[in-house]
Formats: structure tokens, sequence, C-alpha cells
């Protein structure tokens, strides 16, 4: 019966040993899990903090394309308004070409003094940078001779009408008007590129910090799944426990001549009914349940 008693104590100490192992390394699991948690949700909070400025720069971006667009339409109005009151003066003057063809059928731009002293100065930088020699060299003098003849021609037919485009209040006025327009657009395109820009960096970040959520949330699967499989092992220590500290005490009680404790049997009864069910016990009770005997 000594060698009966003795290999029970040994048993039981192992599996005491045992369940006081998995029931500190379920809870050191819990405690990661509880900081994994905190830190995915930390992660989380972040992702929604930056979607919610990503939206804010969409939101800009597309009210200044909106404002874009509305500022072309004014441009193009004031580029026409622009267009029209030159062909009308240029049509006072005589300027305005006839409907020639070129040679290969397209029609011609009307010959104008801004056009003429363009070409000079093009061909007179050309010709200075030494672009043009040999036979094309004479070919470029002479038509530099040409139109300097008609841009002078051009600007004392204009002063004998007394006029120029620069002098015409109403041109300038749709010049300004014009040039004003552009600038808006070039703002507006300008600001909606930059909030573009800021929504992409804002996305960016979203991703990465979503990443970071997930890699905790993976983490946080894992620990839990540990956890649980210590808990699975401290239940079974538990109960293996139980049943050869029943053992032991029926074999004392058959010695003493006497019944077990039913007062302290029921009590474990109730606490591993209470476990088995799923309930959370109390780190007093779970010791509790390893020490009865």
């Amino acid at each position: 019966m000594d060698d009966f008693k003795e290999m029970f104590e040994k048993r039981r100490s192992i599996l005491d040993e045992k369940a006081t192992h998995y029931r500190e390394e379920r809870d050191g699991w819990n405690e990661k899990t509880k900081e994994l948690v905190s830190q995915r949700n930390e992660f989380n909070a972040e992702v929604r903090v930056l979607i919610s400025e990503s939206e804010k720069q969409k939101q800009q971006r597309e009210k200044m394309n909106e404002v874009v667009r509305d500022k072309k339409v004014l441009r193009t109005e004031a580029s026409t308004k622009v267009s029209k009151i030159r062909d009308q003066m240029n049509a006072e003057r005589g300027e305005e070409a006839p409907a020639e063809r070129g040679p290969r059928g397209r029609r011609e731009r009307p010959v104008t003094l801004q056009s003429l002293s363009k070409e000079f100065s093009r061909l007179e930088r050309e010709f200075e940078r030494g672009e043009h020699t040999g036979k094309n060299e004479g070919k470029v003098m002479k038509r530099l001779k040409e139109l300097n003849s008609q841009i002078r021609k051009m600007k004392e037919d204009q002063a004998g009408k007394g006029a120029t485009d620069s002098d015409n209040e109403n041109l300038s006025l749709a010049r300004k008007e014009h040039d004003d327009a552009h600038q808006a657009v070039q703002e507006a395109a300008s600001a909606a590129q930059e909030a573009h820009d800021l929504m992409l960096q804002w996305d960016k970040e979203v991703n990465k910090q979503r990443e970071r959520a997930n890699s905790k949330h993976r983490e946080l699967r894992n620990t839990k799944q540990e956890a649980d499989k210590a808990h699975r092992f401290y239940i079974v220590s538990l109960r293996c426990l139980h049943s050869i500290q029943d053992m032991m005490r029926a074999r004392r009680g058959a010695e003493a001549g006497e019944g077990t404790r039913p007062t302290a049997r029921v009590e474990v009864q109730d606490l591993m009914s209470k476990l088995m069910s799923g309930d959370t016990l109390t780190t007093e009770e779970l010791m509790e349940l390893q020490r009865f005997d």
C-alpha cells in the first residue's frame, strides 16, 4: 500500500506542476493577446484618421478641378473676344487676308504686323548664330529685306490710319481679361495637382498603417490559439489531478473507515462544472482547484 501511495503522490505532484505550468503559460499568452489587441486598435485608429485626411484632399482636388473647368470656359471666352476684336481691326485697316489656299490646299493665316515681326526676329537670330550659310545665306538676307520693307510699309499705313493694336483700348482690356483668366486656370490647376499629390501621400500612409494593423491581427490570432491550447492542456491536467486526488481520498477514507468529505468534493465539482461550461474562474478559484486533495 505504501508503494501505491508513493506512486499516486508522485503522479499528483507531476500533474500539479503541469497544471501550474499550463496556467502560467495560458496567462502569459493572454497578456500578450491584450497587448496585441491594443496595438492593433491603435493602428486601426490611425488608419481611420489617415483615410479621413485622404478624403479631405480628394474633395479639395475635385473642388479645384471644377474651378479649373470654369476658369477654362472664361479663358476661352476671353480668347474668342480678343480674336474678334483683332479681326475687326484688321478688317478696318484692310489687313484681312483673302481666303487663300497654300501649296497643299490649306487655308493660310492672314499676314499681320505681328506675324511679320515674329518671322523677322526669328530669321535674324538664326542668321546671327550662323545657322544659314552658303546659298541659303543669300536667301535669308533677301527674305529679311522683304520682311523689313513689309513691316515698314505696314507701320506707315497704320500710322496714317491713326491707331495700332496697342492703342486700342478694347483690345487691351480683352487681352488683360484673357491673361487674368489664363492665370486663374494655372493657379487652380496647380492647387488641384497639389491636393492630388497630398491625397496620394495619405493613401500611401493608409496602406502602411493598414498592413501594420493586419500584421498585429495575424499575431493576435496566433497568440489566441496558443492561449486556447494552453488552457485546454490546463483543463486536462486539472481533471487528471482531481481523478488522482479522488482515488487518494477514497483510499484514505477506506483506511480510516470514513466516507469522503462531501462538502469539499461538492465544491470541486461545482468549480469544475463552472469551468467546463465556459465560465471564467478567478485566479484564486483556479489555484484552489489545484489545492483540493
